[in-house]
């Protein structure tokens, strides 16, 4: 079970605070010529995404609904965290996130019913390490930063807290509450 924290939402009202899970997808493969959407996972890319479920089951990080997108190597991604333990309500895959930036993913975001406390996002770079940066704006741990701004790493995962709804989600509107880079 997903620990939920209580927090005073911008209009006065008592809310509880939603989990983003945002990761980068694990390791690919470059050994093939394959078009870049169809690339799958290499050997560490296996290894990091099942230690990538392992960190976020160790944690009590189940999410209600996991938005992945539909390139080869993110649903390869996805199915390895659930080899490591992680369960879904739902998942959904969606060629949306494969080459969005981050606005495009921000609305993608707002659309997510309020019924979603947790909420996984496997998508790509640079857009996963941008969307952090602006939900959250250096919130969190100095140190989390620091080790993002030398590189958002494949299997990178960054938690953050948002207080009220999905659909009023905006920039600096988060907080970062981990960072981490599973291996296997």
């Amino acid at each position: 079970m997903t620990a939920r924290v209580a927090t005073r939402a911008a209009t006065g009202s008592d809310a509880v605070a939603r989990t983003l899970i945002a990761m980068r997808h694990a390791k690919s493969s470059w050994a093939e010529h394959l078009p870049d959407h169809d690339r799958p996972l290499a050997a560490r890319g296996r290894r990091d995404g099942v230690a990538a479920g392992n960190w976020l089951a160790s944690r009590g990080l189940h999410p209600d609904l996991v938005l992945c997108s539909g390139a080869v190597r993110t649903r390869q991604t996805w199915e390895r965290v659930y080899a490591g333990g992680v369960r879904a309500g739902t998942v959904e895959y969606t060629d949306a996130l494969y080459d969005a930036d981050p606005a495009e993913v921000l609305t993608l975001l707002r659309r997510v019913p309020d019924t979603v406390q947790t909420l996984l996002v496997i998508g790509h770079n640079p857009t996963t390490e941008q969307l952090v940066a602006r939900l959250a704006r250096g919130t969190g741990n100095p140190d989390w930063w620091a080790s993002m701004a030398r590189k958002f790493p494949t299997s990178a995962i960054a938690v953050l807290e948002v207080p009220g709804s999905w659909a009023e989600l905006a920039p600096g509107r988060a907080n970062l509450s981990c960072y981490e880079v599973p291996r296997g």
